[in-house]
C-alpha cells in the first residue's frame, strides 16, 4: 500500500514524542492506516483488547497492517498467565510494544477485573508486567491513571509507580485525572475530574530515568510542544480522531522532519487502494470513511463533505466513487 511518509526512527526504536490513545470503536486497524498515511512517527495503539477475546474469541484481535508500525497493542486483564500468553502471541505477530490497561474505569471493566480498579492493586500489576516481560523482548508499558477514587494523593501514584517499576515497567502513560469507579460514566471520566498535569511533570523530576507520556485533554501540537518541554511524550485521544488532519504536521513540528506536510488531498488520494483492497475482500465503505469524516474539519465545505459520506458510504455497493462525490460536493460550496 501507499505510504507517503517515510519513518525517522531507526527500525527498532520506539519515538514516543508523540503517540495516539487506544479508543474503544475507533483506533481500529483502517484508522490506523489512515493515520500513519499522516504521521510516520506517531505511536499508534490498538484499541483495548481483553485477553479473554484473544484467547477465546472467533476473531482475528491481533491483526493490522503491516504500514502500521509502530503499533503497540493495549491489553486488558488482570491474570498474569494469560496476558503473558497474549504478549507472547502479539510479540509473535510483529508488534512493538504491549501496554497494559490500568485507566479505563467502566463497569464492564472492573467487573472483570481489569482497567483502573487496577490501581488499588500494585503487586497484581507488578506480577502481570512480570510475566509478560519473562516470555517477550518488545518494551511492556502500562497505562495508568493518578489516582482512583479517594486514593488520590501523589504518595498513592508513586507507591503504584515502585512497585509496577520494579518488575521491569521503564515507561509508563499517565492519564492526568483521576478515575471515579462509582458515580461517573467512561464519559463523564474523561471530562470531569480535574487535569493535573503537574502532577505527570514531577513524576518525571522524581524518576528521571523512567520514559514518562502524558495523555488527558491535549488538542492542538502546540500543548502537545509545552508538555514535551516536562516530559518524553505525549498521548492524543478524541482530538486525533475527531479532527485527524493535526497529524499531518506532528513530525514537522515534534520529530524533526524534513519531508512536506502531505495534504488533505493527496491523503485521500493514498487511502484509495487501501479501500479498493478492501471492498475487494468484502468490506463495506462506510468501515473506512466513518473514520474519514473530519479530514477536513474547520474548512470551508466540511459539512459537506461529511454529509456526503455519511449519507452514502453505508449503502450496499457503495464504493470509491462516493468518496470522489464527496469531494466534489464539498468543492462545490459557495465560498463564504
Amino acid at each position: 500500500m501507499i505510504q507517503p511518509q517515510t519513518p525517522q526512527q531507526p527500525v527498532n526504536s520506539i519515538d514516543r514524542t508523540f503517540s495516539i490513545a487506544p479508543m474503544l470503536d475507533w483506533t481500529d486497524r483502517h484508522y490506523r492506516y489512515f493515520a500513519r498515511l499522516m504521521s510516520a512517527n506517531a505511536l499508534l495503539y490498538t484499541e483495548m483488547v481483553t485477553t479473554g477475546a484473544i484467547l477465546h474469541g472467533r476473531g482475528d484481535y491481533l491483526a493490522y497492517n503491516q504500514e502500521e508500525h509502530p503499533l503497540a497493542l493495549q491489553l486488558g486483564g488482570s491474570n498474569p498467565q494469560e496476558l503473558a500468553r497474549c504478549a507472547k502471541l502479539a510479540a509473535e505477530r510483529g508488534y512493538d510494544e504491549v501496554n497494559l490497561n490500568v485507566g479505563c474505569p467502566s463497569d464492564r471493566v472492573q467487573n472483570g477485573r481489569f482497567g483502573a480498579c487496577l490501581m488499588a492493586e500494585p503487586e497484581l500489576v507488578a506480577q502481570c508486567v512480570d510475566a509478560m516481560k519473562q516470555v517477550v523482548d518488545i518494551p511492556i508499558t502500562v497505562k495508568t491513571r493518578i489516582g482512583i477514587d479517594a486514593q488520590d494523593s501523589y504518595e498513592f501514584l508513586t507507591q503504584f509507580i515502585d512497585i509496577v517499576h520494579s518488575k521491569g515497567c521503564n515507561e509508563f502513560i499517565i492519564h492526568a485525572r483521576k478515575a471515579w469507579l462509582q458515580g461517573l460514566s467512561p464519559k463523564e471520566n474523561r471530562e470531569i475530574p480535574p487535569l493535573d498535569y503537574e502532577r505527570a511533570y514531577q513524576l518525571k523530576r522524581d524518576y528521571p530515568w523512567l520514559n514518562i507520556s502524558v495523555n488527558g485533554g491535549i488538542t492542538t501540537l502546540a500543548q502537545a510542544k509545552v508538555h514535551l518541554e516536562h516530559l518524553d511524550g505525549v498521548m492524543v485521544g478524541r482530538e486525533a480522531y475527531q479532527n485527524p488532519y493535526m497529524l499531518a504536521e506532528v513530525d514537522q513540528q515534534l520529530c524533526h522532519s524534513q519531508q512536506p506536510v502531505i495534504s488533505r488531498e493527496a491523503v485521500i488520494d493514498a487511502m484509495l487502494p487501501y479501500i479498493e483492497a478492501h471492498l475487494a475482500s468484502g468490506g463495506r465503505l462506510n468501515h473506512i470513511t466513518r473514520h474519514m469524516i473530519g479530514l477536513f474539519q474547520g474548512l470551508p465545505g466540511a459539512r459537506a463533505w461529511r454529509r456526503y459520506l455519511s449519507e452514502h458510504a453505508h449503502k450496499n455497493g457503495a464504493d470509491i466513487s462516493v468518496i470522489k462525490q464527496a469531494l466534489a460536493s464539498m468543492n462545490a460550496q459557495p465560498a463564504p
